[in-house]
């Protein structure tokens, strides 16, 4: 499984960005797919999850400000992020978990919330 992600970059604060991940095989092979971020130092951390049937599941303090969605026709997952904070600069992994194996990584992207 492949796991396609794209969306970072830089952005001032209080602004907004749009991840996508796109999987190579149908988004609903999964029992759940999500974004985790990761700064260097720091353990990789869970941001926004969302499972086949609807149930999303956010960090508290993205909480108000990101939403996880899905567009099944497209085939992928997205992280819409608004009043982006300097805090929430860190690698942003796609994550897909199958509860009956491993989870599946994107290869990561940057995003960089600076002035």
């Amino acid at each position: 499984v492949q796991l396609q992600a794209s969306g970072g970059g830089l952005v001032q604060p209080g602004g907004s960005l749009r991840l996508s991940c796109a999987p190579s095989v149908h988004i609903f092979t999964f029992d759940a797919m999500g974004w985790y971020r990761q700064v260097p130092g720091k353990e990789r951390e869970l941001v926004a999850t969302r499972t086949r049937g609807g149930i999303k599941n956010y960090a508290e303090s993205v909480k108000g400000r990101f939403t996880i969605s899905r567009d099944i026709a497209q085939n992928t997952v997205y992280l819409q992020m608004d009043s982006l904070k300097p805090e929430d600069t860190a690698v942003y992994y796609c994550n897909a978990h199958l509860s009956s194996g491993p989870d599946s990584w994107g290869q990561g992207t940057l995003v960089t919330v600076s002035s």
